[in-house]
């Protein structure tokens, strides 16, 4: 095996190693944000430790868009 290659790929896999835990950090960050600021009558956390489902999905979703936005800022 080609040593080039196989340095490259291991520094692209690193490299999207700490892409996935920069974009973690911020989606974790962000859903936090927005529990703190903009839902401040309700807290996420706690509703989801009551079993909440709808709490949960609302999380769920809130992250899938924060990870579209974070992976398209990313990408470019």
């Amino acid at each position: 095996m080609d040593w080039n290659f196989a340095r490259a790929s291991g520094a692209m896999l690193l490299l999207n190693l700490v892409y996935a835990v920069i974009a973690l950090l911020m989606g974790v960050l962000a859903l936090r944000l927005i529990d703190r600021f903009i839902l401040t009558r309700v807290n996420i956390e706690e509703e989801i430790q009551k079993g909440n489902i709808a709490a949960a999905i609302l999380a769920a979703a809130l992250l899938l868009f924060i990870a579209i936005i974070i992976g398209l800022a990313l990408a470019r």
